[in-house]
């Protein structure tokens, strides 16, 4: 009730009272755990109090989503967040959300065929906050498993995981965005049509590639645009010969980074489908600090300037290291485009 009432600390000494008389109860500690991240940043004794309260009751599956949940706020090891989830996969399996965790750790952690077929055997349900987080996953696993297959020229199968990531199963519940940026899987399916001397179908994917939205957003809510497939517009560009077409977006990136990098952010009171579990408050300064320095890497990326795009990219791991797309492009500075 206090805590309602936005009287935290009072709620806090409540909760701390509670604790003193009898710490064998789990509630109050992971009430702390909350307060103690979220209005007082204390985030040592926010996640003292999370790992107390998950001892005291090792079958409550949403106290561990939450543990893992706060893990990567403070940014431990992808590796470290897997073995965790491992020890307790009876938890894993019981939330959609949970589970989604475990896939995305494996993608993190370039496990593509384990993430795909992790994604493959279960039905999942929509969930609030939930919106577009699977076909995420599942996208980024095909595309992931389809590079790899053109760096050993196995372009005939890159095409078949590359087709497949545009089609979503059934399993995971969840259609396409109208008018959602493909880009990126179109850009790599003409990279293989090329392989296999498909000279007309290569064209047609990155004239694909090519077109969309080319105006960079901020990164909000879940159906904005993601900043890379502004990159894979310019890249496809480039391919089709137009390269003052790809560096002008290229330069879009960049311009917006620098622009809007300090920028104070704040949420809308009618916000839908945010793109986070939001029990512990995101510091939305930092999330938009972290989009401009991807942003900017990406456009010195396509422009060929890596020493420049590589600072971008590892700043955003940095502030955020679990950020896939950072990781994914940073390899991209040690190979062409």
């Amino acid at each position: 009730m206090l805590y309602d009432k936005k009287r935290y600390q009072e709620a806090i000494g409540s909760w701390e009272a509670s604790v003193a008389l009898d710490d064998s109860f789990a509630t109050p500690h992971r009430n702390l755990a909350l307060a103690y991240y979220n209005k007082n940043q204390d985030h040592d004794k926010a996640l003292a109090s999370l790992q107390k309260a998950f001892s005291l009751n090792t079958a409550d599956a949403r106290v561990f989503y939450e543990l893992d949940q706060l893990y990567k706020k403070l940014g431990h090891a992808a590796v470290d967040r897997l073995k965790a989830m491992e020890e307790h996969m009876e938890l894993v399996e019981l939330r959609d959300d949970l589970y989604l965790e475990y896939v995305t750790l494996h993608n993190t952690l370039d496990r593509y065929e384990d993430a795909m077929a992790l994604i493959l055997k279960r039905h999942f349900h929509p969930w609030e906050g939930g919106e577009g987080k699977v076909p995420t996953q599942y996208v980024f696993a095909r595309v992931e498993i389809a590079k790899r297959l053109l760096q050993e020229n196995r372009y005939e199968e890159a095409v078949n995981q590359l087709l497949a990531a545009k089609q979503y199963p059934l399993n995971i519940n969840e259609g396409k965005l109208t008018g959602a940026q493909e880009n990126n899987i179109d850009y790599y399916l003409g990279c293989a049509y090329e392989g296999l001397d498909r000279s007309e179908e290569a064209e047609t994917s990155f004239l694909r590639a090519s077109e969309g939205l080319d105006e960079p957003t901020g990164a909000m809510y879940y159906n904005d645009q993601p900043p890379h497939m502004i990159f894979y517009q310019g890249a496809a560009l480039r391919r089709l010969g137009r390269e003052l077409e790809a560096r002008s977006r290229f330069n879009k990136l960049i311009d917006y980074g620098e622009k809007h990098i300090f920028e104070s952010q704040s949420i809308d009171y009618f916000a839908v489908s945010l793109p986070d579990f939001l029990v512990f408050d995101e510091d939305l300064d930092r999330r938009n600090e972290i989009h401009c320095h991807y942003m900017m890497g990406l456009g010195h990326l396509g422009l060929g300037e890596r020493q420049e795009a590589e600072q971008h990219l590892k700043q955003a791991l940095k502030l955020e290291p679990h950020h896939q797309g950072a990781a994914q492009h940073l390899e991209l500075c040690e190979a062409s485009i």
